[in-house]
């Protein structure tokens, strides 16, 4: 049967094969699977991470005892009223009529509970020019902000007939409903614009339409598939919108990815002559044997997370794993399906002034050919600039500070509740994030228990860790007590912290640990911080270690070569490091930070270090699997090591070059959001994915490879019992006559 006839050995190609002979029978079981997960999992509904299994220890305990408890603590909101000028005091009779009339108006909507005066709960501060009226969204405290307007709007009257005063709200369900009206529609208009970006770089690169809308089909579609089964999932592993976007995010990057590398080699063997049958079968046993390599490498990253131990980035591990094992499954079987169904018919849609190289036309890049030829000729020049260039723009790296954003860093000014905030910490230090003590004993009100409530009290002001007022509320039938403790530092998050540190460690066990039988731990946005930068410092070795010994044992399997797998490990270890550095200098040091809009942040968000280096290092992998794995087969199929690297380099950088602007892209759209982690971690995608693509790939991984040689094959004679996982493409299929007309292949 000519060049039907020739077989290559491998899963992809065995699935590529299977899917072109029963074409639509692949794109039914695709479809069927997509329709299915999606009303499987929104049958199952989906089940989000809460508030008591997002941290361990100490938070965690407390979230357990007041869920057990059946507390249902409302969202609190407070007022305050300062005077503008510093004229007025708490004890004029202007603030008092001002205090009486917030206090009247607040309540008078009915949306309230609990309302007190400043003057009752001795919440002025300490030079008398400021108060808090407090109170309680009556109501569940998730949904506090769709009904705490008619509040704000009762505040906003009273602040329009008394000019002399700044009467501002904020807590909770204000602080939420802010963030809706200013930013909720961030988010979603940058995950809605990501799908027609890529589709525009792809009518680019493909020049078609058809060809342009495979990619964003099948990433959609395997989006789609993700959702479904989240929610199924979400039973075992509750997942949560941060994870969601976390997919959607990955699930269009690696989805269009693998199809652009799929359908750029079919393409690429067509234009060589190739008859339909021969480029499919040639795809599918090279690029598609690269996509599960790759795809499966990027599984095993995303898997990293779930050592962390936190719920959400476990949540994020998952969703991620999944939505990238169920691209890679599309793109090596419903793909090679619907290009045998398309046939020529892929070409349709044609776009003016873009038109491709045909038959006989070479693929290769003259740009990169002219970058390979000067890489290949000083190959130990181009090591050393390219590793000084790297190392010196990593170096920031090395004073990486951590923390969790506070909410003016987070913002900035643009809110007028970051203002309020501010002013709140400045008067009532600590006031606007208390840390919460959630005391439980057998008998709340027995003697020891209430003497030990009230040495708290008076011993946290003592100590220093407080200024007060310390609130304690009893739930009597319940036996707990929450003690409320606004910390010194207020926003100063490292203040904050030693203020907590003196809470848990100096006070708590002189008073309350005393009594036998006490449980009493410490909670609050502050409390929650430190113990989710403790748990995930924890977890930076396991994860690491996880991550670098399962990559570089699937780049030896893979490859069958010690070389590749140490050198892989390494270039990535090398990309990270200067995503880390240039995350730094933008937005630790501000060094061209006015450029993303991240003045005055100073520090890199806690979780980001970890979460970029799983994502980062299973992301590069895509483009590194692919180069290498088509070096390799030029290699197999006789040429020297250095006509293979250049061959394997300028083939490939086409569909790389589309590929990582396509990441790019898509990333820099989140490097456009008004939330300050968010941009942090779109920069840091975006640049390293840069880095990778253009530094790592097109001249450091060849110069390497250049003065390695033919040791860049070296596997030791002992690992030769290894399981072999490369894939064997027999030079006949290359070299087998052309048949001009289209054919299905051979079972």
């Amino acid at each position: 049967m000519g060049n039907g006839d020739t077989r290559v050995r491998g899963l992809a190609a065995r699935a590529g094969g299977w899917s072109a002979r029963h074409r639509w029978a692949a794109v039914g079981i695709w479809v069927l699977f997509v329709v299915l997960a999606m009303g499987l999992g929104s049958a199952a509904g989906r089940v989000d991470v809460d508030d008591s299994d997002q941290l361990k220890g100490e938070t965690h305990t407390a979230a357990r005892i007041i869920d057990d408890a059946g507390i249902k603590e409302p969202a609190g909101e407070t007022v305050l009223i300062q005077s503008k000028d510093g004229a007025l005091k708490a004890t004029d009779a202007e603030f008092r009529a001002t205090v009486a009339d917030v206090v009247k108006a607040v309540g008078a909507t009915g949306k309230v509970t609990g309302v007190t005066s400043p003057y009752d709960t001795r919440t002025i501060s300490k030079d008398g020019r400021s108060a808090l009226v407090q109170f309680d969204m009556r109501g569940d405290a998730d949904t506090a902000a769709d009904r705490v307007e008619p509040v704000l709007k009762a505040v906003d009257g009273v602040q329009k007939e008394h000019g002399s005063l700044r009467i501002e709200e904020i807590g909770g369900a204000s602080m939420q409903k802010q963030y809706k009206d200013a930013f909720g529609d961030d988010f979603q208009k940058a995950e809605y614009s990501a799908v027609p970006v890529a589709l525009g770089i792809l009518l680019i690169a493909f020049g078609a339409l058809v060809a342009a809308l495979l990619p964003v089909a099948l990433a959609i579609t395997a989006i789609m598939a993700t959702m479904g089964l989240m929610g199924i999932v979400s039973h075992l592993q509750p997942m949560s919108d941060t994870a969601n976007s976390v997919m959607l995010l990955v699930g269009m990057a690696v989805g269009v990815d693998y199809c652009l590398f799929y359908l750029r080699r079919e393409r690429e063997e067509r234009d060589a002559g190739r008859d339909a049958g021969t480029a499919l079968r040639i795809a599918a046993a090279t690029s598609g044997r690269a996509i599960i390599v790759s795809g499966v490498t990027v599984c095993v990253a995303m898997a990293g997370m779930l050592f962390t131990g936190l719920a959400t980035f476990e949540a994020m591990g998952l969703a991620s794993l999944m939505v990238v094992a169920v691209a890679m499954v599309g793109s090596v079987t419903v793909l090679p399906a619907l290009l045998s169904l398309l046939g020529e018919r892929v070409e349709k849609g044609r776009i003016p002034f873009l038109r491709r190289r045909r038959t006989g036309g070479s693929s290769e890049s003259r740009f990169w050919t002219a970058v390979l030829r000067g890489v290949l000729a000083r190959p130990v020049v181009s090591v050393v600039v390219a590793v000084g260039a790297l190392l010196a723009v990593a170096a920031p790296a090395l004073g990486m500070k951590t923390s969790q954003l506070t909410l003016d860093q987070e913002f900035g000014d643009s809110l007028p509740i970051v203002q309020t905030y501010n002013r709140l910490n400045d008067a009532f230090p600590g006031g606007s994030e208390p840390a919460e003590v959630v005391v439980k004993a057998k008998d709340i009100n027995a003697p020891e228990v209430r003497r030990a409530l009230a040495d708290f009290k008076e011993r946290a002001v003592a100590s220093g860790a407080s200024q007060g007022p310390v609130d304690i509320k009893l739930h009597d039938a319940q036996n707990v007590a929450l003690v409320s403790v606004p910390l010194v530092g207020g926003s100063d998050m490292d203040k904050a912290n030693k203020s907590l540190e003196k809470l848990r460690d100096e006070v708590r066990p002189a008073t309350l640990g005393k009594v036998d039988g006490v449980q009493a731990p410490i909670t609050g946005n502050v409390a929650g911080n430190h113990d989710f930068n403790d748990q995930l410092m924890g977890s930076v070795a396991p994860v690491f270690a996880f991550v670098i010994v399962f990559a570089f044992l699937l780049m030896l399997l893979s490859f069958r070569s010690l070389t590749v797998a140490i050198t892989s490990i390494l270039l990535n270890l090398l990309s990270v490091g200067a995503a880390y550095g240039i995350l730094v200098a933008v937005f630790q040091h501000g060094w061209g930070a006015s450029l993303v809009g991240a003045e005055g942040v100073g520090a890199v968000v806690t979780w980001l270090p970890l979460f970029l280096f799983v994502i980062l290092f299973g992301l590069s992998m895509d483009y590194h699997v692919f180069v290498v794995s088509r070096i390799r087969e030029a290699r197999m199929r006789g040429r020297s090591t250095r006509d293979a690297i250049q061959h394997g380099v300028v083939t490939t950088a086409g569909v790389v070059t589309s590929a990582a602007v396509i990441m790019v892209a898509v990333f820099a759209i989140f490097g456009t959001l008004s939330m300050q982690d968010m941009k942090q971690m779109g920069v840091g995608l975006a640049t390293a994915v840069l880095i990778d693509a253009t530094i790592i790939r097109g001249v450091l991984l060849p110069a390497v490879m250049a003065l390695l040689g033919e040791r860049n094959w070296y596997l030791p004679r002992w690992m030769h019992r290894l399981p072999d996982l490369t894939h064997d493409e027999s030079p006949a299929a290359v070299a087998a006559p052309v048949r001009q007309e289209e054919e299905q292949l051979p079972v």
